[in-house]
Formats: structure tokens, sequence, C-alpha cells
């Protein structure tokens, strides 16, 4: 048998395309140190021309709408092409943060209260601010890199962050304040935990792709004790979501609260991709250089490749 090339999917249709043909360069790059690599720009909800299922293994890049919640993975199986990475039922549940959250606290993971709504059905202000307070996250349910965060401090910029709500599932949460801690997770087990210090105090858009907006501390600065649990938590998520292969999980640790300080934010499958992105950071913790960190992504593809063969 031929040996496999991996065919990386970059680009796509959601608001976070620019993203992911950055992750998808820079991932075809490495990915090409070690095996035959050929990069797919996507620029459709559809499969590519020319990927053979007989040859290909997908490494997708693909962030946001589609790429991540299922639609691609959806193709891919009914294709018989092997991929890494979150299977189509994981990756939608995963793309749903309520659902997600759902998921981890039946295990017990912490989460932030909230409620979910669709832009024809939302709240008014004061129904948000009697069930949450009016310090609260206004954010879409299903959409990735922070697009259309807002951080509602009164009354006035919750109602106008609804006000601008035309489309789409929304999540509003209680807003937490503490530290921002990120861990890559690999066939289940947790790797380094990275702290995420935005300048702004907000890690929006701005922060995340802005050069110098942020700092980060990798690893972060906590006892072996709170690492433990901070990792023992990621992975519990990963389980409770039915994820596979790898995934980055987001946490923030707000200390005051004594009896509960750690509660999830969201589990991204398919995260960003560069070298200096928040994956990447978490398996050099671990020991992982780029290179070797994407050829143990591919690997469990390549086994069930080999295996199907």
């Amino acid at each position: 048998m031929k040996e496999p090339i991996i065919a990386v999917f970059s680009g796509g249709t959601s608001s976070e395309r620019e993203v992911s043909l950055g992750s998808g360069a820079a991932s075809a790059l490495a990915l090409a140190r070690s095996f035959p690599t050929r990069l797919f720009s996507i620029d459709a909800d559809a499969l590519p021309a020319g990927l053979d299922p007989a040859r290909h293994v997908v490494f997708s890049t693909l962030h946001g709408t589609f790429g991540e919640d299922g639609g691609m993975q959806r193709l891919l199986d009914a294709a018989g092409v092997t991929y890494a990475g979150c299977d189509a039922a994981g990756s939608g549940l995963t793309m749903d943060k309520a659902a997600t959250k759902a998921a981890a606290a039946a295990q017990g993971v912490g989460v932030a209260k909230g409620l979910t709504f669709s832009a024809a059905q939302k709240p008014t202000a004061d129904a948000v601010i009697a069930a949450l307070g009016d310090q609260v996250v206004v954010k879409p349910n299903d959409q990735g890199s922070s697009v259309g965060l807002t951080m509602a401090t009164d009354r006035t910029v919750l109602a106008q962050a609804l006000d601008g709500i035309t489309a789409g599932n929304w999540l509003i949460e209680q807003r937490l304040v503490g530290r921002e801690l990120s861990v890559g997770v690999l066939n289940g087990k947790a790797m380094g935990v990275v702290e995420i210090r935005p300048k702004s105090g907000v890690y929006d858009f701005a922060s995340k792709y802005t050069k110098g907006a942020t700092e980060y501390f990798a690893p972060a600065p906590l006892s072996d004790e709170l690492t433990k649990t901070i990792q023992k938590a990621a992975e519990t998520a990963f389980a409770a979501c039915g994820c596979r292969d790898y995934s980055r999980v987001d946490f923030i640790l707000c200390e005051q609260n004594v009896n509960n300080p750690l509660y999830l934010l969201e589990i991204n499958t398919l995260p960003g991709m560069k070298e200096t992105s928040l994956l990447p950071m978490s398996a050099r913790c671990a020991g992982l250089d780029f290179t070797a960190l994407v050829r143990e992504l591919v690997s469990p593809a390549l086994q069930r490749f080999s295996k199907g063969a």
C-alpha cells in the first residue's frame, strides 16, 4: 500500500477564514517534514476536488461554522475519508457552548450560570439582569475566535448588545473575573496549562490577533496541585463531550471562589495551529515542538487509515 498523503484543509467559509488560512499554511509546512502533504484551500461547504479516500488522510484547520461544527466531518464520513480530530458528533456538541457546558457539568466540571436564546426570541435587558445580574458576557453560542463577544457592565451596554443581535443563537453568562487558562488535550491526556493575560483585560478578537496585545505564560505560574486539578478537569471535559484525538480546553480560574474556583469556558476541537497558538504553547510545556505536535495530532488518524485499508 502506498504511503498516505496528509490533506491539510484550510480557509473555509466562516468568519474565521483568515485565521484558518494561517493555521493551514503553518500546519502543512510542519507536516511536510514528516509525511507527503498537500494543502487544500476550501472555498465552499463541500469536499474539495481531488480528495481521494484511498490516498488522503485529512488534517483540517477549518475553524468555525461548517468546518468545526460537524458539517465537514459528516461529508468526510459519508465519503469514507479518514480524518484527524473529533468526529461529527463530538464536533457538533462542542461547537454548541451551552451543550458543552451541560455535558461537562454533569461530570462535575464547574460552569457559569447562563441562558441561551435565538435572535428571534431574545430576552429584554431587564429579564437578563433579573436572572444573571448586570455583569454578563454576551456571545454567539456557536462561533469561535471571540467573534461577537460583548462584556456588558451595566444595563445600557447590555441593551445595546441585545439590540445588535439580528441572527443566530446566543449565550449570555454571568461574568467571571479571574485568570484565563488554556489546556491542550492529546489522546485524552492534558498537556501544559497556559495562562492568557490580555493587556486590555478582555481576551476578545483584537487581543487574540493583535501582536503584543496579550501576554502568555507557558506553563502558567500555578502550584503543582492546582495545575493537576486543571489538567484533570480538562481531561474530564474532553471525555464528557466525546472528543477524539485532540482539543483545546479553556477555563477561567476565580481564586476568590474558594469552594469552586475553576469554570469551563469552552472546548475548541480545531484550535488555532500556528506555532504561536495556544495548543502549540501547551504542547511545548510537555516537550513537543510544533513539528512533533502535528505528527502526534495526525498519528491516530493514520492508524485508523491503516486498519481500514
